[in-house]
């Protein structure tokens, strides 16, 4: 099967352009008419769902950010009463308050076919037997995966994040066809197929997707010589609906962004302009089919740019390049986003420790590290050994319950991490991506 629903994905650009404006309309009139957040921002701007009589006058609409989902927590920018929303999840914030998104019955149901579309791009069928790595539970990627492979007519597997050797032998006995998880992750895997002496000949492994964080073509073909198979990138986030809002096809000449469920820009960071087509910049995303949580021009701080040049495919949905990184000062690692701020707020409630802290990113292998280097006080720092050792351990077990993540931890002696009169360096990225 080459495609999903061959007449949405190859839909003529005329015809894609029309349904656009039309479901942007819509969403726009919902938002103004059901959301008092989004109302208020409309008329501050000076504009009203009558002025929106073509795609540019999306133009005239405000941006909305991360920030204005935390303002109005849990559940001020949903467009339909709670009776409606039959499922809700979230991602961390940096406040600690998550970003919480709600689904109806109808957007579930997009959703998987969004996935479905998603997944048969990748080279999924109904033949397939679809390993899910990624987590499960108010993370957005494990059910939108799983759903999205049932509604295929795979096979799943929902084998959810870590336990890498369990993993290995699910992929063998199980005759795992293609693997879905971070591509970081994959490689681990790899490494652990080796310690058991298990070689690519020896499983089914035929593709994988991967997203959740950003990868390089190095890393793809890194992935794809030693797990010979095919390796797909695949791009969403929760605000918007979760994994399958663009995915890569067969060519793997950039991600085909699903225009009759979307509009994407790309705008300068700074100044917010408007960028042309091919330009990097930060990307912006309008859904115009969402019930529960419609987002408008929500910005997304992924870095990438947009091509309307036809696809080799025959799919006509523009095309996104690989996120290459992000506009604020977030690091994403194996998949969890982690922000300076987090940190912060757990080293602050714990004893002995200064307000001095830096994060250093390192890939080690295959896997991405988090190392946060914190000062401590002159007292505790000339402190015995055990209880530098019990403090290190205390604030490693914060951090770790707080993130979600595994995180070493480095105490410094005073004064020794640098100092900034301007914007504090919170922040060393070591990896090559």
């Amino acid at each position: 099967m080459k495609y999903w629903d061959s007449y949405l994905e190859t839909m003529p650009r005329q015809d894609l352009d029309r349904l656009k404006i039309r479901r942007l309309q819509e969403t726009v009139y919902r938002v103004y008419t059901f959301v008092p957040y989004y109302r208020k921002k409309m008329e501050e701007a000076g504009v009203a769902p009558v002025d929106i009589q073509s795609l540019e006058d999306i133009n005239k609409l405000p941006f909305t950010t991360k920030q204005d989902l935390r303002d109005n927590y849990p559940f001020g920018l949903f467009a339909v009463p709670m009776t409606e929303v039959i499922r809700i999840h979230s991602s961390s914030g940096t406040t600690g308050k998550p970003t919480v998104v709600g689904y109806t019955k109808k957007d579930l149901d997009q959703w998987a076919e969004l996935m479905a579309r998603a997944l048969i791009s990748a080279g999924t069928s109904r033949r397939s037997v679809v390993q899910n790595a990624y987590g499960y539970g108010l993370f957005t990627g494990g059910l939108g995966i799983h759903y999205g492979a049932e509604k295929v007519g795979a096979s799943v597997i929902p084998s959810s994040g870590g336990n890498t050797r369990r993993q290995v032998m699910l992929m063998q006995d199980f005759g795992t066809t293609v693997i879905t998880c971070t591509p970081s992750y994959i490689l681990y895997m790899y490494e652990v197929m080796q310690q058991l002496g298990i070689q690519p000949a020896d499983i089914k492994l035929k593709a994988g997707i991967f997203g959740a964080e950003p990868w390089s073509e190095t890393m793809r073909a890194e992935i794809e010589n030693k797990l010979q198979i095919d390796a797909y990138d695949i791009y969403g986030l929760s605000e918007i609906i979760g994994p399958g809002v663009a995915v890569e096809c067969s060519e793997k000449q950039g991600l085909h962004l699903w225009e009759d469920h979307f509009i994407a820009e790309v705008i300068d960071p700074e100044s917010g302009e408007v960028l042309p087509y091919g330009s990097s910049g930060e990307l912006v995303i309008t859904t115009i089919t969402k019930e529960a949580l419609p987002m408008v021009r929500y910005r997304t701080r992924d870095l990438s740019s947009l091509t309307l040049e036809p696809c080799a495919c025959g799919r006509t949905h523009m095309r996104m390049n690989k996120v290459v990184g992000r506009s604020d000062d977030m690091v994403i690692i194996r998949g969890v986003n982690v922000f300076p701020s987090m940190v912060e707020s757990v080293l602050l409630t714990i004893d002995g420790v200064e307000p001095h802290y830096l994060l250093v990113v390192d890939r080690v292998g295959t896997l991405d590290e988090l190392e946060v280097q914190v000062e401590v006080s002159e007292e505790v720092f000339s402190d015995e050994i055990r209880k530098l050792e019990e403090l290190n351990q205390r604030i490693r077990n914060k951090l770790e319950s707080a993130l979600g993540v595994s995180v070493r931890v480095r105490l410094k002696e005073p004064g020794s991490i640098e100092r900034s009169e301007g914007k504090a360096r919170r922040v060393v990225d070591r990896r090559r991506l």
